[in-house]
């Protein structure tokens, strides 16, 4: 990420400004592969990149599997996967999107935001927080301000003071709209806060 994204964001945002200054952003390398990252998201109900309790990187070493692929998933089903209890309905999901990738052949990285949300959204089960994350993380978009996500509700309301009880999502759309077309690096600065603040107390 270039300097010209967080002076830019700085200049827009008086909240995320000094958040800038004293955070950096984790390094996080992508799959850049949709299907292993939409699998992580239907298991631990949170993309492996920000998760805690790495059930998903757990069956993956237990099966022997670097990345999950249509081809390779029965591995995974057979070797791990009684391991976790899934519902019925995560299940279904799996199923769906296995069976869209089986048939399906995407050239994710060319296709528009919009072009991955039509076509992620038509697998049954797959709504719009993942499609969102994977638009984020996977596919590493610059413009992506994903307003369901739980923890960044959090924030929002703590940081710029919004009332959780009225109009909170189209209120954090208002306050994104500023951070165009970087919101993707607005929504990282203040998850990356998150985590700064943990950190900070733990040392007190």
């Amino acid at each position: 990420m270039g300097l010209s994204i967080t002076s830019d964001l700085s200049e827009k945002d008086d909240v995320l400004k000094p958040i800038i200054e004293v955070v950096n952003l984790p390094h996080l390398v992508s799959t850049q592969d949709v299907f292993h990252d939409l699998m992580s998201c239907i298991i631990e109900q949170q993309i492996h990149y920000r998760s805690t309790k790495k059930t998903f990187a757990k069956l993956l070493q237990k099966s022997e599997i670097e990345l999950l692929t249509p081809d390779n998933f029965s591995v995974l089903e057979e070797k791990a996967l009684t391991d976790v209890k899934l519902s019925g309905r995560k299940y279904e999901t799996m199923v769906q999107v296995l069976e869209f990738f089986q048939q399906n052949a995407i050239d994710w990285q060319n296709i528009t935001d919009e072009e991955v949300r039509k076509t992620l959204g038509s697998i049954k089960g797959v709504g719009k927080w993942t499609i969102d994350m994977i638009l984020l993380y996977t596919l590493e978009r610059d413009n992506i301000f994903p307003v369901d996500d739980y923890h960044l509700k959090q924030l929002m309301v703590k940081l710029y003071k919004l009332d959780p009880k009225t109009k909170l999502a189209a209120n954090m759309k208002v306050i994104a709209e500023h951070w165009e077309p970087y919101r993707s690096y607005g929504v990282k600065y203040l998850l990356a806060f998150k985590e700064f603040e943990k950190a900070q107390a733990k040392l007190k």
